[in-house]
């Protein structure tokens, strides 16, 4: 290798979404409005739930925290972006790199765990309805939404520390929109196999275990609510838990594909696209999904804006 080759790189260049340049400033004003909007509707949601005392239950104290982690998970990934679309000659440095990724694993992985506790919370609320104010008190919620948070901020540690071991001296070019890990494995000069191993290792305990368990809990409450002989019994539990599916269902499936399978596994733009819908797409959506047709939500917001008129 000559010497030019073994300078070390400290500074990165992310190529974005696309190369054509005639597109650059339609997608900074698209996600800039899906930046916008995220913002709005995640932290929106949370102020709300803090704020009114009628929400101060299981069920929304999860919300406000996974909409919370919705909302770290956008910021890490997105005010970069968008910088980058306007100008793409800008710089990352490692260390920023290395800073976006622990905000970005670290809210993933709350927000894994989020959905498992609010699974159990809703297995609970379904299938021993009479025992839940006992089992699923505010301050069980609260150890819970902390567990949840303290996993999410430990986990990514172990990646950070195996990140300081790599070197990087083949390029300077990030073809993406994000410093994500397993771009950073593919300019490094260093072998990236053990960090490329606990990745993998990590990511299917962390995903398939959870993901497991959330199944297994909606496994349980679909049999129960089969059991229940009233229509309007079994409307109000699909009602309650389909937002609840719809939300699991994109983004494990998005994570697991990109994590959770061999190393040639997809085209660049295809592992692209994936990324776009857990870091942007699904943090935009999640807030309108549990909110629109949650009629306590509605009637809070209706209230507060009416209190502020």
């Amino acid at each position: 290798m000559s010497e030019e080759n073994r300078t070390l790189v400290t500074e990165f260049v992310l190529t974005g979404l696309t190369d054509h340049l005639w597109l650059q400033v339609p997608l900074f004003l698209v996600f800039l409005v899906i930046y916008l909007i995220t913002m709005v509707g995640n932290l929106g949601l949370t102020a709300l739930i803090w704020k009114d005392p009628h929400l101060h239950t299981p069920m929304y104290l999860f919300l406000g925290g996974l909409a919370f982690a919705d909302a770290c998970t956008s910021t890490s990934v997105t005010p970069r972006m968008l910088v980058n679309f306007l100008d793409r000659t800008t710089m990352i440095s490692l260390a920023e790199c290395i800073t976006q990724f622990y905000v970005f694993a670290s809210s993933a992985t709350t927000e894994c765990f989020l959905l498992v506790v609010m699974a159990y919370d809703r297995y609970v609320a379904i299938c021993n309805p009479l025992l839940y104010p006992v089992v699923m008190s505010n301050r069980l919620c609260t150890q819970l939404i902390s567990i949840s948070y303290a996993i999410g901020f430990l986990h990514p540690l172990i990646h950070v520390v195996l990140l300081l071991r790599l070197t990087f001296c083949r390029s300077n070019m990030i073809h993406y929109f994000y410093c994500e890990i397993l771009q950073l494995f593919k300019i490094s000069c260093t072998d990236p196999s053990t960090n490329a191993l606990m990745i993998f290792i990590f990511g299917a305990l962390i995903q398939i275990s959870t993901l497991m368990t959330i199944i297994i809990s909606y496994t349980r409450v679909l049999f129960d609510i089969l059991k229940k002989k009233s229509e309007k019994g079994r409307s109000k539990a699909f009602s309650t838990c389909s937002a609840h599916l719809l939300s699991v269902s994109l983004y494990y499936g998005t994570l697991i594909f990109m994590y959770v399978r061999p190393a040639s596994g997809l085209a660049e733009d295809q592992d692209k696209m994936y990324s776009l819908f857990y870091t942007i797409l699904i943090p935009l959506i999640n807030p309108f999904i549990y909110s629109l047709r949650n009629k306590e939500v509605i009637g809070a917001l209706n209230k507060q804006l009416s209190r502020e008129i």
